[in-house]
């Protein structure tokens, strides 16, 4: 079987909206059995996604309707031009339900909390500040917080002081 040649497109989007016309697109995807095989945005870039599709009609098909969506550009893009803003998404990060960690950027930053579930798929964790007087659950991105205590070492260490 020869390998199909795929295509990139721009499609412009209403600045800040690029996940939620995303979430739009993946399922319009998923609803009508494109052949859309990436739907890519580059982190930093506001008011465009890219759409690697076999064809510019799936691209537009994906795309239709879509709020927020304000078309795709007419020339096609190399992927050479936007090959430096992609990064290999799936890092494998050891967090766990109960961690404490410290919020590393954000409006909560150098705060410590305590993991109280986490998405690996949409890369977020929701925490609870542990100096808070009323515990709020706060969501931020997988990478705004990082481990600085396992639940489990603790426990460990207190069984290591209790022999």
């Amino acid at each position: 079987m020869e390998e199909q040649k795929t295509h990139i497109f721009a499609l412009r989007t209403t600045a800040n909206r690029e996940d939620q016309v995303m979430d739009f697109i993946t399922s319009n995807i998923k609803k009508k059995g494109l052949d859309v095989f990436a739907v890519i945005r580059p982190h930093g870039m506001r008011g465009y996604i890219f759409l690697e599709s076999a064809n510019r009609s799936a691209a537009e098909q994906a795309a239709f309707n879509v709020p927020y969506a304000r078309g795709i550009l007419p020339k096609e893009i190399e992927y050479r031009e936007i090959e430096h803003m992609l990064e290999q998404v799936k890092r494998d990060i050891d967090i766990r339900k109960n961690d404490i960690v410290e919020i590393i950027s954000g409006p909560f930053k150098r705060e410590q909390a305590k993991i109280t579930r986490l998405d690996k798929a949409k890369e977020e964790v929701v925490v609870e500040l542990l100096e808070a007087a009323v515990p709020i659950p706060i969501t931020v991105k997988l990478d705004a917080v990082k481990v600085i205590r396992r639940e489990s070492e603790e426990k460990e260490d207190e069984e290591a002081q209790t022999l």
